[in-house]
Order: structure tokens, then C-alpha cells, then sequence
């Protein structure tokens, strides 16, 4: 490169550095492909199911009455729905989240099994906008404005 003048040789090096760039960007976009996880609401999901063992999301609120546990005593199956009358069956072996009651939300990752049914490998339970943890359930709000105000001192 010492026969080239200067010009070329940034120019040569910005063109190595454009293709390095995208090499990277292209390695990671393969790398990832498998990785991401589509988003389902219960109607999305029984108007256009996605394909079996495909990794997803479904999120919406577990269905009253739905919730029972199998004879196995781990695994637990129940509806999810949404406001529409869209209900998807979803089977979960594990430990439940403690905030998972029926009429409550939820997102459950996992896929699709040949029969319909939405196989869980995670629970996600989400609470309402209500929520108190239990250690302040029983203080009264003064109380509990207190004791947040005590706990964030130290944090300024």
C-alpha cells in the first residue's frame, strides 16, 4: 500500500471497515434468528396459531374456574383468555409464581403441542396497578409512607 497515495489508502480502509461492519451485523441477525419470541394475545393465537414447538409468548388473564392441578401434583393446566371469547388451554409443570390466581394476568412462554394446547416452560404473573406487598398489607398508608420514606434516605 506504500505505492498508493494517501487518499486511496483511507479510502480503501473506510471500504474494509463498511464491509467489517456489516459482516458483524449480518453474523449476528443469523446468530439470533431463533432467539426471538413472538408476542401472542389468546385471539391472535386461535386465528393464526403459529407452528408447532415454535417458541411464544401468550399473555392475558387466567380464565375463572380454569385453574386445576393434574395427578402428577406439579403440573398445572388453565385458560387463558381476554376480553374477547378467545380461550387457549395451557399446560405448566413447576413452581407457580406467587401472585398466580385465577382472573389475574399473566404471559406464559413456550409453544404449541399437535393438539392445541399451549405447553408453558415459564410463568410470568403480573399483578394490577392495586398491588401491596404483603409485608404492608396490614400498615395503615401513613405508616407505609414512613417506612418507603426510611427505606429511600439512604439512596439520594
Amino acid at each position: 500500500m506504500s505505492g498508493l497515495k494517501a487518499k486511496h489508502q483511507r479510502l480503501i480502509l473506510v471500504a474494509i471497515a463498511l464491509i467489517a461492519i456489516i459482516g458483524a451485523g449480518l453474523l449476528a441477525a443469523w446468530g439470533l434468528r431463533n432467539q426471538a419470541n413472538y408476542f401472542y394475545l389468546p385471539d391472535q393465537l386461535v386465528a393464526a396459531p403459529p407452528s408447532v414447538g415454535q417458541p411464544v409468548r401468550l399473555g392475558g388473564m387466567v380464565a375463572d374456574g380454569s385453574i386445576e392441578t393434574l395427578a402428577d401434583g406439579i403440573t398445572v393446566s388453565f385458560i387463558v383468555t381476554d376480553q374477547e371469547d378467545a380461550r387457549v388451554p395451557v399446560r405448566f409443570s413447576g413452581i407457580l409464581p406467587d401472585l398466580f390466581v385465577e382472573g389475574s394476568g399473566v404471559v406464559a412462554e413456550g409453544s404449541l403441542n399437535e393438539q392445541g394446547v399451549f405447553i408453558a416452560d415459564n410463568l410470568l404473573a403480573k399483578h394490577d396497578e392495586n398491588y401491596v406487598p404483603r409485608e404492608l398489607q396490614e400498615m395503615s398508608e401513613h405508616q407505609a409512607a414512613r417506612m418507603a420514606e426510611e427505606t429511600t434516605v439512604g439512596l439520594e
